[in-house]
């Protein structure tokens, strides 16, 4: 072996070579050359895009995550957050459509680099007013750590100043595997929430003995602004390659003869000077404006196309109000905490969509599914997945015992509205303030808004703890003996955590169910795409989920939401503040049944989309699709179908070559 090597580097070191020895070792030379750097810049650029999916998927997922975290911390209802929420999406309007026309002829890595500074910098900007709104303030009634005192909540003397119901803090933080890792961001999203969610909201800026709330009250708010540093942080780093990748990279000599024209291989391109004077690479922007309107037609012509456009549009409607307010509709109906919920639905929700999307995949994939095949997939894990969402109406809790609100004190009626209701006989010594929220937990299992309103006159701390003595309004009708409460409000019934590991196996069979369907609907809505459209109804299609769902349904969910609230905040400097009690029946038809309608009316465009494919589909289309072959959507003449018609498919195709767009 040495002898040889020996005798091999004699050889090319010797000048008496021939000209066709030469000329064929450096081309076989330049060739394994070409193909280490082909792939070395290929995987360095899925591997860095795959970052910046996961840094996208991450800041949006933990944006979800701190709904209720806002709203308590700003003391905004919940359509107000929706607004927030449908932010995000707005900065996507004014450039989507252009990135995703000229995109393909500009320096798309460097369009990348710049577009993650920017979205880092909006993520640093979210964090802004904890730094600018000052500390945060909670209601709760003050006593003496570890001692007995002589403070009545009950406030009969009216010559007694009260007490301020705030608690000033003191101040002192390769293929397919960019679509895995955008689903494995919204898992470390959901728990980076988690995690933020149990430190408390100021900590490095005060003294944290002195805080006496836990992540169990429901006044607490955890580190919100954290994740959102976190966040930023992660996407600079993830736009940093970018600015140092090629504008283009060398193509695979495998794919050099190849005739396709898709996104893919016009970014994988040689760059030798005849590709460099290519017309595409010359042309002007006013030139390539030209074709804008023309294509736009053309898309819009396209029938499967619009109807599968209306589904989607509608069923993200649907989801994406659903996740938004997914935690806040656990911790109402179930009484969990905003930590726990977020790692539920990080740890248990996302793996599942994750193991959907990929089933829908493998399943295309091992039975070789056509469009029409993947039309009846993409339709027939809707329709069960919403079947499935129908038995969540029957796992709910019912309304906790709050007096004055959903239970009256001591046998008296409440009245029709609310707020008069919560003064009874028991309290009406006291000077109570009915905007107050610091709910109490009596002996008698139920919660009173506040220490004043349930009577009592005394009170005695253990820690972060306080117990309530003397309460005039806490006892059952059958004593009239005043009694004690604790802070917090009374725990749900019996059946609640039980209802709640239902909840959990439903919705994760539900999260599986809907998820299966999307890689099915996404290869339908490319195979019904001319080529050279593809990019371009991409974009439309991107810029239509957010606009019409991204945007207004968690607006419109929010409104719905506040409709069921039972207790109003108020805020300090006046007006109506964030909701304090839900109304739990209510909460559950408004949220599910929302969902539930929305996705009923987007199963209709579905099977509008597999009418039509089954109208304008061929039985030779249906058995070259079943033999491995591309199926069409829908044409009536061999020329249509493979030269003119909007429908047209591409001749040249290999597998997963819709993942690598």
């Amino acid at each position: 072996m040495e002898t040889s090597s020996k005798e091999n580097t004699h050889f090319f070191s010797n000048n008496t070579i021939l000209p066709v020895d030469r000329s064929s070792f450096k081309s076989e030379s330049s060739a394994s050359k070409e193909k280490q750097s082909c792939c070395g810049g290929i995987k360095l650029f899925l591997g860095a895009l795959s970052f910046v999916y996961f840094a996208k998927a991450l800041s949006g997922s933990y944006l979800k995550s701190t709904i209720t975290q806002i709203e308590r911390r700003f003391d905004i209802p919940s359509s107000l957050v929706g607004v927030i929420d449908g932010s995000f999406e707005i900065g996507n309007l004014l450039i989507i459509i252009l990135v995703s026309y000229f995109g393909a002829k500009l320096h798309r890595p460097r369009i990348i680099g710049a577009g993650c500074l920017i979205m880092s910098a909006g993520t640093f900007l979210i964090a802004m007013p904890q730094f600018f709104m000052g500390r945060y303030r909670y209601e709760r009634f003050p006593s003496t750590i570890n001692s007995t005192v002589s403070l009545s909540p009950c406030l009969q003397d009216k010559s007694q100043t009260p007490l301020s119901a705030l608690e000033k803090s003191q101040e002192k933080i390769n293929a397919g595997c960019v679509q895995t890792v955008a689903i494995i961001g919204p898992i470390f999203g959901f728990l980076l929430g988690s995690l933020c969610a149990k430190l408390y909201v100021d900590i490095g800026f005060v003294d944290l003995d002195s805080i006496t709330i836990s992540p169990k009250d429901v006044q607490w708010v955890g580190a919100w602004w954290l994740g959102y540093l976190i966040a930023g942080v992660i996407s600079v780093l993830a736009g940093i390659p970018f600015w140092f990748l090629p504008k283009h990279l060398p193509k695979p000599e495998s794919r050099k003869d190849s005739s396709t024209s898709s996104e893919h291989s016009k970014f994988i391109t040689e760059e030798s000077k005849d590709q460099h004077t290519s017309s595409w690479q010359q042309a002007k922007l006013a030139e390539m404006a030209k074709d804008f309107l023309p294509s736009l037609k053309n898309l819009f012509g396209n029938p499967v196309y619009i109807l599968y456009l209306c589904a989607s549009i509608i069923q993200f409607n649907s989801l994406i109000g659903m996740v938004t307010y997914k935690p806040k509709y656990i911790e109402q109906q179930y009484g969990q905490t905003s930590s726990k919920t977020n790692f539920v639905i990080g740890l248990i929700n996302i793996p599942a969509v994750a193991f959907g999307i990929f089933s829908g995949g493998l399943i295309m994939k091992k039975f070789r599914i056509g469009v029409l095949g993947a039309a009846k997939l993409s339709l027939g894990s809707s329709f069960f997945g919403y079947l499935l969402l129908l038995s969540l109406f029957a796992m709910g809790c019912e309304n906790s015992d709050v007096a004055g609100l959903t239970v009256s004190y001591h046998g008296t009626k409440p009245m029709t509205d609310y707020e008069p209701a919560l003064l009874s006989e028991c309290n009406s010594g006291c000077l109570c303030s009915r905007n107050d929220w610091d709910p109490i937990c009596g002996e008698d299992g139920v919660t009173y808004i506040s220490a004043c309103l349930a009577g009592c006159r005394a009170s005695r701390s253990t820690g972060k703890g306080t117990v309530f003595f003397n309460c005039s309004c806490v006892g059952t009708s059958e004593s009239s003996q005043s009694s004690s409460a604790v802070v917090g409000p009374c725990q749900k019934g019996n059946e609640c955590p039980k209802m709640f590991l239902y909840f959990l196996v439903i919705s994760v069979i539900t999260s599986y169910t809907l998820s299966v369907g999307g890689t099915p609907g996404y290869i339908l809505l490319l195979r019904c795409i001319k080529p050279h459209l593809k990019s371009f109804a991409l974009g439309i299609y991107t810029l239509a989920i957010r606009v019409l769902a991204g945007i207004p349904a968690p607006v419109y969910f929010g409104v719905a939401i506040d409709t069921t609230c039972l207790k109003w905040g108020s805020k300090r400097c006046g007006g109506r503040g964030a909701c304090r009690l839900y109304d739990s029946s209510a909460l559950r038809y408004v949220y599910l049944g929302l969902t539930l309608v929305l996705g009923t009316v987007s199963i209709f465009f579905s099977v509008a989309v597999l009418w039509v494919l089954r109208k304008r589909s061929s039985p030779r289309d249906e058995t070259l699709s079943a033999n491995g072959e591309r199926g069409t959507c829908g044409t009536k003449s061999r020329k249509e179908r493979f030269v003119n018609s909007d429908q047209l498919i591409q001749s040249t195709y290999w597998p997963e070559k819709e993942t690598r767009l």
